[in-house]
């Protein structure tokens, strides 16, 4: 953590936010965006892929983690990224003591696992926005509709 340190010793204010950010759309982008604006540097902590099947089934992740890492990280807005394989951030958030914590608009704070740690190290934990219509589920579900008879033709 001594990154997180040296950007503290910077004066800069740290946010987190974790997700699984498989199959990275839209709705990701602009909430990622969103959590960018409460501070100076923006971590996002993605699962790995064995705890993404945990949370999410079998046949996820659809994305390795190096990639969704790489992805994530390709944005202006994001400035580190880091790989966690609990199946919940709270570790890692004891770990950097983010001055804010912002997870994606289909959560509210009494949904929101993470927010008595986020509280016990001193930082506010803040729901998002959210984009209708634009979740990974929502995605995969539309390419099964619009292409799940393909291979049978």
């Amino acid at each position: 953590m001594a990154l997180v340190q040296d950007e503290r010793r910077r004066g800069h204010t740290i946010v987190t936010t974790n997700g699984c950010f498989d199959l990275l759309h839209v709705g990701h982008i602009r909430y990622l965006y969103e959590a960018s604006q409460y501070g100076d540097v923006l971590i996002v902590a993605i699962n790995d892929d064995d705890s993404v099947r945990r949370l999410k089934g079998p046949f996820r992740p659809i994305i390795p983690q190096e990639e969704r890492a790489e992805m994530v990280a390709s944005l202006e807005c994001v400035d580190y990224v880091t790989i966690f394989s609990e199946d919940t951030p709270i570790p890692l958030i004891r770990a950097i003591r983010p001055d804010y914590h912002v997870k994606g608009g289909d959560y509210t704070l009494d949904e929101m696992i993470e927010r008595e740690a986020v509280e016990e190290v001193g930082g506010k934990p803040i729901v998002g926005i959210k984009v209708e219509g634009r979740s990974t589920s929502e995605i995969i579900t539309d390419i099964l509709q619009r292409y799940g008879d393909c291979g049978r033709r």
